[in-house]
Parts: C-alpha cells; structure tokens; sequence
C-alpha cells in the first residue's frame, strides 16, 4: 500500500464516528475524494456520495458503512463518574478494563471502564457477565460538577483509537468495521477516475449501518443504481475456536471474500469472480444463506430491486478493540472493484 493511501487509512481509523455521530470521519472522506472525484456530495442523513462519471445513464453504486459501535453518555453521578447506553452490538466483556475516549464539542478525554477488583468481587460476581448497567467510565473527574462541565449528555464514546501494525503486513485497531470497507470503494473509485468507465460510479460512506443499515437505505434511493456492490468485513476462521464447518474457510491474508447465495445476484457473482481469475486477484469464496447483515441487505430491496453483491475483508475479533485485518486484502479488493466497473459495456446485462 502506498503512503498516500495508508495515510488515508489511518485518517479513517483515528476518527471517531458511532452511529449518528459519523461527521468527523466523513470529514476524512471528502478530502480524501476531493483530489480526484467528479462530484462529491453530502445528504440530510450524512452519507458523502463521491462518483466518477455521473451523469452516464447507467450507474453502479459501492457502499462501505463508517459508523462503529460505541456508547452513548447517559447520566453523570454526583461524584463525577459517566453511565453509558449501547451503541449497536457489543459483547459486554469486550469493555472491561478497556482504555475509552469520549468525544465533547472540546476534543476527545480520556477516560476508563473496568469494574471491581478481582479481590473484592464475590464468588457469584466472579462468574456473572456483567450488564451496561454495571458499568461506568471514570475519566479522572473530582465531582459531578467538574464531569458536567467537560461532558454533555449524549457524548459518543469510543474504544482509544489507534492503528497498529503487525506481522506479514497484517494491522490491528478498532474500528476496522468498517473503515476498511470505507477505504475500498473509495480507493477503488480513485483507480476507475484514471480510466474511462461507461458508466456511473457512485462511492458512498454510508452513515448508522451498526443499527439498522440506515444510511444505504436512503443513499440508495437516491442514487437509484442499477447495480451495487457491499464491502465490509466478514469473520475470520483461521483462529482458535471459530469453526470452519458453521462459517467457512475465510483466511486473513487470503484475498477478499466474494460471496454467494440468496443476497447475491448470480451475475454479479460470476462477474467478480471471473474479474478475479483474468486479473490475477486473489478471492476467496463464502456462501451467506441468511439475509445479510451488511448494507447489501438494504441495497437489494431498493426500489425495484438492483443487481446486488457483496465483497467482504476477512477481520479476525470483530467488534472488538482489536480487530486484525490484511493491508493486501484491501489492496486486491479495491483492484476487484475497478475492474467490476471497467468491465461494464452496453452489452452487460445483470438480470438472472
């Protein structure tokens, strides 16, 4: 990856966007689009539209959600301590004695969560999963008083962010759901501005996928694309206690995963996957036989319907504050994606 795209991808990672609370990072993606898309728009709901050719009668839209789970300040007690709603689907466990941000109109403090020492926990509370309720953050504050002047209610809050890289060009951070599939259309939009596409490609950031696939809806029904492709991070089952059997063969490192099954057209599906092979694309394949949970879900029941597919990046502990994900596999991902819409002629036809 280049530097000027892993600037770009560290940008994303270091911005704090919970659902309904997506403007810093949209505010990444607009300079990042700026350079070199034709049109570059924001909704009412806040979903950054950049697209390529635009007023070509045949477009194709890319979607990649930039909310993350987070939390939410809810009340602050008398001796300064802040309690926290869900943002989206957390394991509780997840939180515990973990380093957090909370974002105020100020800037981001610092602050914790951890519960009772393990000296003092009885034997039930020892064994017990403990509920948000049980939970507070401590950023340091002597009283309520002082809290309440740097914290407002309804404050998002985040894991401490950060970017972390590993072996064999592997990287860690929270967040990587989704601000890879972020990364994806919008680079593979930058790929197709070099060429000369005959058609429409419309990248969106699209806002509040974490509860409700909210932003591809609307965005989508303005965009009215003929085709759309999802990308977002699917499970990794090349660790410990994932089973292969129940989620399939999916390998960090081992290209983007083109999916399949009832979410999926069957046109788009070969298309990607023939792209790949011709390209020399590493791809993995995954069969998703329920309704997904991704933007893709929304898209395919826009309107009248639209030829719909998912690409997915392999992600090892997501929805957690260390997520894993390979810098090759957005490289190869963002590389399938251009040559999806270069590959569009007035002859394609998506329907089944």
């Amino acid at each position: 990856m280049d530097a000027t795209s892993l600037d770009f991808l560290k940008k994303l990672l270091h911005s704090p966007a919970p659902s309904g609370y997506e403007r810093p990072i949209q505010e990444v993606v607009r300079e990042f689009v700026g350079e070199f898309a034709d049109e570059v728009t924001t909704d009412l709901h806040g979903n950054v539209i950049a697209a390529v050719n635009p007023d070509a009668e045949r477009r194709v839209m890319f979607a990649g959600h930039c909310d993350q789970i987070g939390l939410l300040v809810q009340y602050i007690d008398d001796d300064g301590y802040l309690w926290a709603n869900l943002i989206g689907g957390w394991d509780i466990q997840m939180l515990l004695g973990q380093n957090m941000q909370v974002h105020t109109d100020a800037g981001p403090i610092h602050g914790v969560i951890a519960r009772k020492a393990i000296h003092l926990l009885t034997p039930d509370e020892r064994k017990t999963v403990p509920e948000i309720k049980d939970l507070w953050i401590d950023i340091g504050a002597k009283n309520g008083e002082e809290a309440r002047k740097l914290v407002a209610i309804g404050d998002p809050v985040t894991f401490e962010l950060g970017f972390r890289p590993m072996l064999n060009n592997l990287a860690s951070a929270p967040g990587m759901d989704n601000r890879v599939g972020v990364w994806v259309v919008m680079e593979a939009l930058r790929q197709v501005s070099q060429k000369s596409p005959h058609v429409g490609v419309f990248s969106v950031s699209t806002v509040q996928e974490e509860i409700g696939l909210r932003g591809a809806k609307t965005s989508a029904y303005s965009i009215q694309p003929e085709v759309g492709i999802a990308v977002d991070v699917t499970h990794a089952t090349d660790c410990p206690a994932v089973s292969k059997q129940e989620n399939g063969d999916v390998k960090v490192g081992g290209g983007p995963v083109v999916c399949r099954g009832p979410n999926v057209n069957p046109v788009v599906f070969s298309s990607l996957t023939s792209l790949a092979s011709e390209h020399e694309i590493d791809c993995q394949i995954n069969g998703i036989s329920r309704p997904a949970g991704n933007d893709a879900n929304a898209m395919q029941l826009n309107q009248g319907g639209m030829a719909t597919g998912i690409v997915a990046i392999p992600n090892r502990y997501m929805h957690s504050p260390v997520e894993v994900i390979s810098l090759d596999d957005l490289e190869q991902a963002a590389r399938l994606l251009a040559e999806f819409c270069l590959a569009i002629n007035d002859q394609t036809d998506f329907t089944p």
